[in-house]
C-alpha cells in the first residue's frame, strides 16, 4: 500500500521556518540547554562525560526509571524509548495492527494515529468529535457501537489535539470499559499531558488503567523539548514490549545518548517545566478569549479544558482560505482543519509560546485592515 503525505507535517514544512508569526504549533516553549542545567542545577560540565556511542535500545535505564516514576504500575522493563513519539506510534502499529483488522480512531487527530493503521492494510474507523453550544465532547455510546468483538485497537488522544477536549474520570474509564469489553487493544496518546489547568482533573495513564493499553508519551510538547526527539511508550504487556523492540531494530536500534541525558535531567525537574508552560498558557488563553469576545462575529469559539492548543469555528467561509489569507497579508501561520481530514471550518491555534502576543496582534491588525 502506498502512504498518504502526511499534510500537517508538510505544511509546517513549508511555513514553520519562514512564517513571522506561529500561532498554529502545539509544542511549548522550548529553552536552550544552558537554560535547562541552569533550571536543574547542573554547570554545563556535566554534559562533559557523556559518551557519545550507541546506547541500549530500549532506552537509558536510568532515563526508564525516571520515567517509570510517573506511572503507577509501570516499572522500567515496560517501557520502551524511542526516536520521537512519531517512531513509537510507527512501531506500536507495526506490533498491533495486521492487514484486515477493524481500528477505531478518535477524530479529528494527528494523521498517523490514523493513517499509520489504514497503511498497515486496516479499515479505519473515524468516531468524530462532536461540537456542543458550550464544549467540544465525545459520544461514549457511538464508541460502544463502533467497537465490536473484530474490533483489534481502540485510537484516542487525551488531553486532545486540537480540541483541547479532556474526558472526565469517568468517562475515561467507561471508555476503557468498551475496550476491556472486548478485549481491544487501546493505544492513548498521552502528550499533552501535565498541561491542564486544572490538576485535579489529570487522567491516569491508560497504561495503569488496562492491561492491553498502551500510553505515548515524550518530550516534544508537555515540556518543550522537541530538539531532544525522545519518545516513549509505557505498557503492562511484556510481549508486547519484545515486540517493539524487534521491530526498532529496523528503525533507529537506539537513541541518542546525549538526548537521553538530557531527557532524564528534564524529566527530574518535570514539576517546574510544566508549570511554567502552564502559566504561558494561561497568560495566552486570557488573550485568545478576550480576542474571539471581539471577533464573537467571525469566530465561535469553544475553550479547551488542557493543553495548548484550542480549534475554533469559522462562522463563514473556508478555513483553509482564511488560513492562506492571514500568512500572505500578515505573516500569521495558523492550521485549517483541512490539515487533520475535519472539514473546513476549524482552524488550530497553538497557545504554548511566549511569541503568541505579538502573532495575534498582528492578526487583529490583519482583521482591521480587511475591514476598512
Amino acid at each position: 500500500m502506498t502512504i498518504r503525505p502526511f499534510q500537517l507535517e508538510r505544511f509546517f514544512a513549508r511555513h514553520e521556518f519562514s512564517a513571522p508569526h506561529l500561532l498554529a504549533c502545539s509544542d511549548c516553549e522550548t529553552m536552550s540547554i544552558g537554560e535547562l542545567l541552569h533550571l536543574a542545577g547542573q554547570p554545563p560540565e556535566a554534559l562533559m562525560d557523556v559518551r557519545l556511542g550507541y546506547t541500549e535500545s530500549q532506552g537509558d535505564p536510568a532515563l526508564r526509571a525516571t520515567i517509570a516514576g510517573f506511572y503507577d504500575s509501570i516499572s522500567p522493563d515496560h517501557i520502551v524509548v524511542t526516536n520521537a513519539p512519531e517512531e513509537a506510534i510507527f512501531l506500536t502499529m507495526w506490533s498491533l495492527v495486521r492487514p484486515g483488522d477493524h481500528v477505531v480512531v478518535q477524530t479529528p487527530c494527528y494523521q498517523s494515529l490514523a493513517e499509520l493503521a489504514r497503511f498497515r492494510g486496516a479499515a479505519v474507523q473515524p468516531w468524530a468529535m462532536s461540537e456542543t453550544p458550550a464544549r467540544w465532547q465525545i459520544d461514549l455510546n457511538r464508541l460502544g457501537d463502533l467497537v465490536t468483538p473484530d474490533t483489534r485497537l481502540i485510537v484516542v488522544n487525551f488531553p486532545h489535539n486540537p480540541t483541547g477536549y479532556l474526558p472526565t474520570a469517568q468517562q475515561f474509564q467507561d471508555l476503557i470499559a468498551i475496550a476491556a469489553r472486548w478485549g481491544t487493544w487501546l493505544l492513548c496518546d498521552e502528550m499533552y499531558r501535565g498541561l491542564e489547568y486544572d490538576p485535579a482533573q489529570r487522567l491516569p495513564a491508560a497504561a495503569d488503567c488496562y492491561p492491553r493499553a498502551v500510553s505515548l508519551w515524550g518530550m516534544s510538547k508537555a515540556f518543550g523539548l522537541a530538539g531532544l526527539r525522545i519518545g516513549w511508550v509505557a505498557t503492562q504487556d511484556r510481549a508486547l514490549v519484545e515486540s517493539l523492540l524487534t521491530r526498532k531494530d529496523y528503525t533507529t536500534i537506539c537513541s541518542s545518548a546525549l538526548s537521553e541525558v538530557l531527557a532524564r535531567i528534564a524529566l527530574q525537574n518535570a514539576t517546574a517545566l510544566i508549570e511554567r508552560n502552564v502559566s504561558i498558557i494561561r497568560d495566552n488563553l486570557a488573550l485568545v478569549r478576550a480576542f474571539m469576545d471581539r471577533h464573537a462575529e467571525q469566530f465561535a469559539w469553544r475553550a479547551p479544558l488542557a493543553g495548548p492548543v484550542a480549534f475554533p469555528r469559522l462562522r463563514e467561509g473556508s478555513a483553509a482560505a482564511f488560513c492562506r489569507a492571514a500568512l500572505e497579508k500578515a505573516g500569521v501561520l495558523l492550521a485549517p482543519a483541512t490539515l487533520f481530514d475535519f472539514g473546513d471550518a476549524h482552524c488550530r491555534w497553538g497557545l504554548g509560546r511566549r511569541t503568541f502576543a505579538a502573532g495575534l496582534a498582528a492578526l487583529e491588525a490583519y482583521l482591521a485592515r480587511e475591514r476598512s
